[in-house]
């Protein structure tokens, strides 16, 4: 039996598994605490150690996906003081066979190898076989890479569109860029209203922070609070629930005219989950579906949100076993 070791690094907490082939076996994910490690000076290396210490497996590949940029085999961790390399985790595995994606790009060679009880779809829409595909996270940041199937394997290109302008379409729009960039400004921060400010996990904060600044009753949520309040019904948390649905119905759409994903988009990440609920009953399908002067919108893509947790590790082990 060979075995492939698989690594998702985050930014609090790294999950190690076994693979077989592209199937992960879940019995064998353990979490590691980053914080732990680069408290002792050590990172990656010694996490990769000690899981092969503890199971006694001996693998013939391994594959890390990292929350940060990869350029020429190296990442470059966006949240930890790691620097990650193919001989680096040669050493620490005795592997051969070394893969290095970014988190994203992992999640992107998941799709298909992604159980039909852990997709939910929330935009209906034609599903073209092997056409490109559209992967997007909604978590601690914000991101986007196609996803192009091709003769010599998939091409998941590296992005950052994260920090692209954030959505202007109406009156308040603008007013909420304005209220962002104040913000930031405030703290101290670059004043750019990017996507990333008010999708992805602190983003929801924000918007609240806007509306009930605008309701003339300040107030300092967190994201998970918004969402608590919105359930039990309080005005100025649907008020912020309903923006996050609008924004995200404009980027998607843009998304989609500039990358044609007729495979379909994906929703992955915390938060895409969690405003799962409200997607149908704050318009996500007809906001993205509003006409422009092509149809392809009113017609053509659907989104889909990846309930699976472990759908980076899944990646992981396709994209090794591709290779080959």
């Amino acid at each position: 039996m060979t075995l492939s070791l698989l690594a998702d690094i985050g930014g609090t907490n790294t999950r190690v598994a076994l693979a077989e082939g592209t199937e992960v076996r879940i019995d064998s994910i353990r979490r590691f605490p980053n914080g732990d490690y680069q408290a002792r000076g050590q990172d990656i290396a010694h996490v990769l150690r000690d899981y092969l210490d503890q199971t006694g497996a001996q693998v013939s590949g391994v594959c890390v996906a990292a929350a940060g940029p990869v350029q020429d085999g190296i990442a470059t961790m966006t949240n930890l003081d790691w620097v990650i390399d193919g001989a680096k985790l040669t050493a620490a595995t005795g592997a051969g066979k070394v893969a290095i994606l970014n988190d994203l790009q992992a999640q992107g060679q998941a799709l298909g190898h992604i159980r039909a009880e852990n997709l939910r779809r929330v935009v209906d829409g034609p599903v073209k076989r092997a056409a490109p595909m559209l992967v997007v996270g909604l978590g601690t940041g914000v991101n986007a890479a196609p996803v192009h199937p091709g003769p010599q394997g998939r091409v998941v290109p590296p992005s950052e569109c994260g920090h692209v302008n954030m959505p202007v379409r109406t009156e308040e729009d603008f007013q909420l860029a304005r209220f962002i960039e104040a913000k930031l400004r405030a703290a101290g921060e670059p004043p750019h209203a990017g996507v990333e400010e008010v999708l992805a996990g602190r983003g929801l904060a924000n918007l609240h922070a806007f509306a009930a600044h605008a309701a003339g009753h300040p107030a300092s949520l967190t994201s998970a609070e918004v969402l608590k309040a919105a359930e039990e019904g309080d005005t100025i948390a649907i008020h912020a629930a309903r923006l996050y649905v609008h924004i995200l119905a404009q980027m998607l759409a843009d998304l989609a005219l500039i990358h044609l994903p007729y495979g379909g988009i994906y929703l992955i990440g915390g938060m895409s989950r969690a405003m799962t609920p409200h997607m149908a009953s704050f318009g996500l399908g007809a906001q993205f579906r509003e006409p422009r002067r092509v149809d392809l919108l009113e017609q053509d893509f659907s989104i889909t949100v990846v309930e699976d947790d472990y759908a980076a590790l899944t990646g992981c082990a396709a994209y090794l076993h591709a290779i080959g």
